[in-house]
């Protein structure tokens, strides 16, 4: 029986490169050999898509600082329309073996804004993970917070500006709604790319300058109290939640390097330390949330677990990392799901999604 070809596509233009690559690597150590072969698209920060050998497509593979794409002489383009045949290698124009399902693993953006998914779908490609829509409004913390408020669902209390109305920041207006400390995000980063705490006017007016290098449109937060309990959810039209874990950072609050750097940024709990009753308000919350956001295939939850039992949802990660420190995939384990495993229901779930839409008619006159 021949095996299925996964074409893990990783990197990107994002500032979420590094992670990706991480990422990516732990995906091609643990996916199961005898029943997949892999075909590793990397794509560089230029945007060039490289055919990758699995030998030899990373630099510094084991430094997450200094980690790096081998960029191959082999760049490949994506042709929509055609049928079995959507890969072209450019250096020589072959078409490229057929790949079965895409594994897109590229955070950040033009990775799961929806841009990705966008391109495979009109490609006509299986793909793992959440579709366009879903895609992008999580990645957008302020459209993702509408939908959630429009479905009742709790999160924190926020401001949104733009970049080109800059001036109109007002640091007592702001603090004067929100109170103090502040957090700064940039509306369409992840992995807390460009994220600052602001205790006073100097840190709020220097925080929002640097995420607005980051996007056009900036979220402004008031801080929530509370456990940061993520939660991982795996499924289509009928979703699971894991058992819930806790981050327990070591730092003022769980940065980028926290993540995916610096083993001792934080502490993973998983599972968190909750009673039975709170496990399951935590899993049914999660789901909800994935459900409102029209998510389906992976979404890791992140909560604001308050004194008082109220839970605030902080924000929705639709392409989670899969880095040797990363929450979701550690989630699934302790639930009973191995890496491995988990692997092969992901990339059973997008094939699955990919059939049921082309069972939909294209034409009115079909």
């Amino acid at each position: 029986m021949s095996k299925m070809k996964v074409g893990i596509v990783f990197g990107g233009k994002s500032a979420e490169h590094e992670v990706s690559l991480q990422s990516a690597k732990n995906i091609v150590d643990a996916i199961d050999k005898t029943k997949y072969e892999v075909v590793l698209l990397g794509i560089d920060k230029q945007g060039k898509w490289h055919v990758n050998q699995p030998s030899s497509y990373l630099i510094n593979e084991e430094n997450p600082k200094l980690i790096e794409l081998n960029r191959s002489n082999e760049q490949v383009a994506v042709v929509p329309g055609e049928e079995n045949n959507q890969l072209v290698n450019l250096s020589d124009d072959n078409v490229l073996d057929q790949v079965d399902v895409v594994f897109p693993i590229v955070h950040g953006t033009l990775g799961e804004d929806g841009s990705i998914q966008g391109m495979l779908r009109i490609a006509n490609l299986p793909f793992v993970g959440t579709d366009v829509l879903g895609s992008a409004v999580s990645m957008d913390k302020d459209i993702a917070k509408r939908l959630l408020k429009g479905a009742e669902i709790a999160v924190a209390n926020g401001l949104t500006f733009r970049k080109h109305k800059q001036d109109e920041l007002d640091f007592e207006q702001v603090k004067e709604a929100l109170g103090l400390p502040l957090f700064i995000k940039p509306a369409n980063q992840g992995s807390s790319v460009g994220v600052s705490k602001a205790r006073n006017e100097e840190e709020f007016y220097q925080g929002m300058k640097d995420a607005f290098q980051y996007d056009q449109k900036v979220l402004v937060e008031q801080a929530i109290i509370g456990r940061e309990i993520e939660c991982a959810v795996l499924g289509n039209e009928a979703p699971i939640a894991s058992l819930p874990g806790e981050v327990l950072p070591q730092t003022d609050f769980y940065s980028y390097e926290s993540k995916y750097i610096d083993e001792n940024g934080a502490e993973l709990a998983a599972p968190a330390v909750l009673s039975e009753e709170q496990t399951k308000k935590v899993q049914e919350a999660a789901v909800e949330v994935f459900q409102t956001l029209e998510c389906e295939g992976m979404a890791r939850v992140d909560f604001f677990l308050q004194e008082d039992g109220t839970l605030v949802v902080n924000e929705v990660n639709t392409l989670p990392g899969f880095t040797k420190i990363s929450m979701y995939p550690r989630l699934w384990d302790i639930s009973g799901i191995s890496y491995p495993d988990l692997i092969d229901r992901l990339i059973t779930l997008g094939i699955e999604r990919h059939e049921r839409n082309n069972q939909l008619k294209n034409a009115v006159w079909e």
